[in-house]
């Protein structure tokens, strides 16, 4: 079984009887390149994971389960660097960077353009990053005996 993209690269490559060479002209790269791809030696770059996608004829990384999972998978496929994710919904690249570490999306407007942009639902991010804010900073999420009376005096 496969483990590192270089490894479902050279599979695929034996698959289809191709030398090094051909594979890296579909892949657009040169022949050393896919060498030290399939060696261990170097990993793909974001920006050439749409055309090893293309080439496997499928995603070799496995399905992401949480947003910053999400985030990357949608760098890949689009071949995005951060900097160009971050200008997709209008942050900076520290800050793209950030989420994808797990950090909390803190305002709405940038949980609407992400949850838009991986078709997710805002409600499910939007109580993803309140959950992640609550753990963070020590809140109970549950309402505290008394509150309720001290809403209505």
């Amino acid at each position: 079984m496969p483990i590192s993209v270089g490894d479902h690269i050279r599979k695929k490559r034996l698959q289809l009887g191709l030398f090094q060479r051909e594979a890296a002209g579909r892949l657009g790269v040169n022949d050393w390149t896919v060498l030290n791809w399939e060696k261990g030696r170097t990993e793909p770059p974001v920006m050439a994971m749409p055309a090893i996608v293309g080439f496997l004829g499928y995603d070799p990384f496995p399905s992401p389960q949480t947003l910053p999972g999400w985030l990357l998978a949608k760098r890949r496929e689009m071949g995005w660097s951060i900097k160009k994710a971050a200008e997709s919904v209008g942050v900076d690249h520290g800050t793209w960077a950030n989420w994808e570490q797990g950090r909390v999306v803190l305002y709405r407007r940038h949980r609407v353009l992400i949850a838009k942009m991986l078709g997710l639902s805002f409600d499910t991010l939007d109580e993803e990053m309140t959950a992640r804010w609550n753990r963070l900073h020590g809140v109970n999420s549950k309402p505290r005996v008394g509150d309720s009376q001290r809403s209505s005096s």
